[in-house]
């Protein structure tokens, strides 16, 4: 049972959830306290740690040439429970890792609960943790409480910034017309038929956006009327809204695939992706929503295929709410207002279920280290978790800051003149290799 000088770990989604796992194995007691299922939110459904409530895909696995794989790639050489996870309920989604999203968080739930170093509470922490937790990680992610919001605004003198984050719907397969439909990945990628392909000609998709666009949408409470989206996961519709062909070379866009009936390239397409590992789920990819339900159900089936669509979840919206980080964490995640507090995930301004989890990851070896009185090093900034550490800690512009994804725009330069798939590669190179010098040597002189 962890004892009374236990790391508090507030939140148990993927970023909490991960490092919960790290302070563990580092040997040091944890409470890792969730509100659900005793306080649920809008977007979670269930009580599981680490549910996922938006898409079901990790996104790139190519730890070579992508900076999301490289991060996949960073965080098993550190013993992450959400990469074991992942790899566990992996189910096909071409050179993408997506998983069966109900056995990737009954793994996690588990190996937490059979964890002896870890101690789980149900129930909210409103407010400031109280002054006898003498070290916090906050992991609360986009979907944190009033209270704990208010409280941290409150400390920090600062407006939390805030951006809506929006929901793909989720179809049974059986209900989906092959007629039309057909597999096929991009290029044949993965294992060539990954996805659930819907093609649309010029009338059917001028038709498409036209419905789209006339759909009555959510409307937003007043004091949710001036928060921004976030660029990477904008609502279909609202893509829609700046220009006719503006999903045509976005998530519709049909390069790389062809239409079976008539041996060529579709005008637009409309792409599933599995969602669960026996394959009886897809869900519409890069078709998060804003529409009203009983709209999405009639706007979704004038695409050929989905005439007949049964949907086992449908597309939403939710509020998201993150720190203005490079101003008010240093660079190990601690809050400059009150230093027992450290802060991890989305709450950071980091974007994905990937990043959020790295971060979570850094949070609980540095809270574990300290705990145990050893000085930690930073990892190198020539590493996907250093690259996104150091943007969130600095590397950005606090005037400007907004949520970012893991890219290899935040790594420092090569040397010397590489270009296009070699730099990428040799980026990699050089982080998994500095990556393992720091994991072999993670007691260098603290900055």
């Amino acid at each position: 049972m962890p004892s009374a000088s236990a790391i508090h770990i507030i939140g148990g989604g993927l970023a909490g959830s991960e490092a919960a796992w790290q302070v563990a194995a580092a040997g040091v007691a944890v409470v890792l306290h969730e509100m659900r299922p005793a306080r649920q939110t809008d977007a979670h459904k269930t009580g599981k740690l680490a549910e996922l409530v938006c898409s079901n895909s990790l996104r790139s696995d190519d730890a070579m040439n992508n900076a999301v794989g490289l991060l996949h790639e960073e965080m098993r050489r550190c013993g992450s429970l959400v990469m074991r996870a992942a790899d566990a309920a992996r189910v096909p989604a071409g050179s993408a890792l997506a998983v069966d999203r109900d056995a990737f968080a009954d793994a996690i739930t588990a190996a937490l609960e059979s964890e002896p170093n870890v101690a789980i509470e149900r129930g909210e922490v409103a407010g400031l943790p109280p002054a006898a937790w003498d070290s916090v990680i906050v992991a609360t992610g986009p979907l944190t409480s009033p209270a704990l919001a208010d409280a941290i605004k409150n400390l920090t003198g600062e407006e939390s910034l805030a951006f809506f984050d929006a929901i793909a719907p989720i179809v049974h397969k059986e209900s989906i017309n092959f007629d039309v439909a057909w597999f096929e990945s991009r290029y044949g990628k993965g294992e060539g038929s990954d996805y659930i392909n819907c093609p649309l000609d010029k009338d059917q998709y001028e038709a498409f956006v036209d419905s789209l666009l006339a759909g009555e949408k959510t409307a937003f409470h007043e004091w949710e009327r001036d928060t921004p989206y976030f660029e990477g996961c904008l609502p279909i519709e609202v893509m829609a809204e700046r220009g006719p062909e503006t999903l045509r070379f976005g998530p519709m866009k049909p390069v790389g695939l062809t239409d079976p009936r008539t041996g060529r390239r579709p005008y637009a397409v409309v792409q599933l992706r599995q969602d669960n590992a026996l394959g009886t789920l897809y869900n519409m990819v890069g078709f998060q929503t804003k529409l009203k339900h009983g709209e999405q159900a009639r706007v979704f089936r004038t695409i050929p295929g989905l005439e007949r669509a049964e949907f086992a979840r449908l597309g939403g919206l939710h509020r998201n709410t993150f720190l203005n980080s490079p101003k008010l964490l240093d660079g190990r995640l601690r809050l400059t207002a009150m230093p027992r507090l450290r802060f991890a995930g989305q709450i950071t301004g980091v974007e994905g279920y990937v990043e959020s989890a790295g971060i979570g990851l850094i949070a609980g070896r540095f809270a574990a280290a300290e705990k145990s009185g050893v000085s930690l090093a930073r990892p190198p900034a020539t590493t996907a978790l250093g690259a996104l550490l150091h943007h969130i800690t600095g590397g950005a512009e606090a005037a400007t800051f907004q949520p970012m994804n893991v890219n290899f725009g935040l790594f420092p330069p090569l040397e010397g003149r590489v270009k296009g798939k070699e730099r990428k590669r040799a980026m990699a190179e050089r982080a998994l290799a500095d990556l393992d010098d720091w994991l072999q040597s993670p007691r260098a002189a603290a900055e």
